[in-house]
């Protein structure tokens, strides 16, 4: 099978560092770009950094984009020039943002996730079941930590998991978030969804989700223990967009969930 060549963008970031380890493990990827924002005058394994340009992406398959919303943008426009597939684990989009990338999915291939990881992408599909299983006497809250070098709150995960619960209540998943905690010790559960966010140490990810009625609690919950685990994620959606016409995919679709 014929190596992928494989763009990485913020590859000094926490993430896109993980990915050009994980890379370098994956017989089936070939590291040819790696880029940042600026100008860095360093190299990663003998690899010089560049800058996001139509030269550089010009000769890649696939760009893995690990950033912010602003550089996102500049890669997508980058692509849907070039016709390149893209693989987005971006968070902290706005409304009006997620349509743009719905816009930019009608001329090439976009997997978009919150979250890389098999077992959160897992966790949404049972949040929906649960929210449409209990109807509307249950409330719900969504709680999640983070290390403490995140900036964004409520995480793209625990946004996804939101949505979760809107999609098995069968509403507009904006409608429904309501208000947004950051390093609380307590927070209540409400008729729109809560979120609250804990910055601490350098904790990788914990997620849950949590629904009652006043009588029983039931919750769903997932813990991250190696951060491989979401740039092996983000591998295997390049691996599976390659073959994939224009649209907007998910993890959801990769794992083959109804």
């Amino acid at each position: 099978m014929k190596k992928i060549n494989l763009a990485i963008t913020g590859c000094m970031g926490r993430m896109g560092s993980q990915i050009i380890k994980s890379a370098k493990k994956n017989q089936g990827f070939n590291l040819s770009v790696l880029t940042e924002s600026k100008k860095i005058n360093k190299k990663i394994d003998g690899k010089a950094i560049d800058l996001n340009t139509d030269k550089v992406f010009k000769k890649v398959d696939l760009i893995i984009d690990f950033t912010v919303p602003k550089c996102t943008f500049e890669v997508l426009r980058i692509a849907s020039r070039l016709k390149k597939k893209v693989v987005i684990g971006t968070t902290g989009f706005s409304k009006k943002e997620e349509g743009l990338i719905k816009k930019y999915s009608k001329k090439i291939p976009i997997l978009k996730a919150g979250n890389m990881s098999l077992g959160i992408n897992l966790l949404m599909y049972l949040t929906e079941i649960a929210s449409s299983s209990l109807g509307e006497k249950f409330l719900s809250k969504i709680f999640e930590i983070h290390h403490r070098h995140k900036k964004d709150y409520p995480s793209g995960t625990a946004l996804m998991l939101g949505k979760g619960i809107a999609t098995g209540k069968n509403k507009n998943f904006y409608n429904l978030i309501g208000k947004k905690y950051l390093n609380r010790k307590t927070f209540p559960y409400g008729n729109r969804v809560n979120f609250n966010s804990i910055r601490k140490g350098e904790i990788i990810g914990e997620h849950e989700v949590k629904f009652s009625n006043g009588k029983e609690i039931i919750t769903l919950n997932h813990e991250a223990f190696d951060r491989a685990l979401y740039s092996e994620g983000a591998l295997s959606a390049a691996k599976w967009l390659m073959t994939k016409k224009p649209g907007l995919y998910s993890m959801r679709d990769l794992m083959n969930f109804k």
